[in-house]
């Protein structure tokens, strides 16, 4: 999220399908690629490097992107071009678009790309980006989460239709309520795949989408249906927070045993969506105490003060929560448990706080 006081700044361009004629990614020696299935509730857009517009679409969208991690990459930081087109020596970039034109087109490459991996690795991981993301924006962040966390199942981006200007709170606010009702054919795909497990992660205003699709299919009797749903992490919730305990609510035990928060007390931007909200609380940068009566378990990150991603992102710009993340994912069922080497390794090393509330 970029804070009112940077809206005069200049965006990173749109990068989605442009290559270096000079430097193609393939001749770069020691870069890596992860394919990111998309499903979108954006317009098409004939923009060059965008896909995808601002624009709400009636439909889902689906589609699938290449992106290359340059052999330079620093875990927690994203590298992208301020002018194309960009160099995979040194930037992301984001090449190889493919558009489905059927639901069973797009679940047949899902399925490609998990039997491809061992059986103990075909999961799923749905990343729902927040407020203020372009389409590049969002595609190059999972992308860029999945690479430093090690996940090792199939990465599906759920981009909802933010306007991608820090102005355009109310309207990326609004664009969460029209995708809410595309959540229950983004279940219905991957319940069809051959996915052993889906991890949902959610971040910022994207967490009140999830959490108000979470409900309504749980109104329709599918929430359970499968049991895929492993875990649900939303980082730096913008969710009111009287609003949370409402949809909790309306949430059965079992799926709000697998709800973690990320949160830190520090975060700027939900200090001012606080504000915009008339002051009430954001969960994810309410203090502790006022989180306990919900049962969840609370990672909080307030004492994290090296983020490549400033306060709001510490999901990714923290190389120790990122592999906190990456250890607690890879564990299937575990996200967020003291069982894991890894993940005891990096609570005794790092100011992460882990509150188990209800547990």
């Amino acid at each position: 999220m970029v804070t009112i006081g940077l809206a005069a700044c200049t965006r990173p361009p749109e990068l989605i399908g442009i290559e270096n004629p000079q430097v193609p990614a393939a001749s770069v020696d020691g870069f890596s690629t992860r394919r990111v299935f998309i499903t979108t509730t954006r317009e098409a857009s004939d923009k060059p490097g965008a896909l995808f517009s601002d624009a709400r679409a009636r439909d889902l969208g689906l589609a699938s992107v290449e992106v290359t991690i340059p052999p330079t990459h620093v875990i927690g930081q994203l590298r992208r071009p301020r002018q194309l087109p960009p160099d995979p020596r040194t930037e992301f970039t984001a090449v190889d678009p493919e558009i489905y034109e059927s639901e069973t087109a797009f679940i047949r490459a899902i399925n490609r790309a998990l039997l491809a991996r061992p059986r103990e690795h075909r999961t799923v991981l749905l990343f729902v980006h927040g407020f203020n993301n372009t389409p590049s924006d969002a595609l190059l962040r999972v992308a860029q989460f999945v690479e430093d966390t090690g996940f090792t199942g199939v990465p599906v981006l759920l981009s909802w239709a933010s306007a991608g200007r820090s102005l355009r709170y109310v309207y990326d606010l609004n664009s969460t309520l029209v995708a809410r009702g595309k959540i229950g054919e983004v279940a219905d795909i991957l319940l069809s795949t051959k996915a052993t497990g889906v991890t949902v992660f959610a971040h910022s205003m994207g967490s009140l989408l999830t959490m108000e699709g979470l409900v309504d299919l749980q109104k329709s009797g599918t929430l359970t249906k499968k049991r895929l749903l492993q875990n649900i992490v939303l980082a730096a919730p913008d969710i009111d927070i009287d609003l949370f305990r409402s949809q909790l609510d309306q949430l059965p035990l079992e799926t709000r045993r697998k709800l973690y928060l990320l949160i830190s007390k520090d975060d700027g931007a939900l200090r001012l969506s606080s504000r915009i909200a008339g002051g009430v609380p954001r969960v994810g940068a309410a203090d502790i105490a006022s989180l306990e009566e919900f049962g969840l378990t609370v990672i909080d990150l307030s004492e994290i003060s090296e983020s490549a991603t400033g306060s709001h992102s510490k999901f990714a710009g923290s190389p120790e929560v990122v592999q906190l993340i990456g250890a607690g994912m890879n564990n299937v069922g575990r996200f967020g448990e003291d069982s894991s080497p890894v993940i005891e390794q990096v609570l005794r090393s790092s100011p992460i706080r882990i509150f188990r509330f209800g547990r």
